[in-house]
């Protein structure tokens, strides 16, 4: 499952992984994909807070992929 959020702007990209991260069951494994560089910061440090796991974050042309699992419900 892919998360498109080029595009919005901070908190927006957080507002999208948030709302997908609640609707999902856990386990599940989604890209985030923001061109916003707020989300830098934002995304890795409210997976830890809110336990989930960011496996991992590759920069694209104009945009960066976050791939996430969901921890917990």
């Amino acid at each position: 499952m892919v998360v498109d959020a080029r595009g919005s702007w901070c908190p927006g990209p957080l507002m999208e992984l948030v709302r997908v991260i609640q609707e999902e069951p856990v386990g599940t494994e989604f890209e985030l994909w923001s061109s916003d560089e707020g989300s830098r910061n934002d995304v890795p440090l409210w997976l830890e807070k809110a336990g989930h796991e960011l496996l991992g974050m590759t920069r694209e042309e104009g945009y960066d992929r976050y791939t996430i699992r969901k921890k917990h419900g």
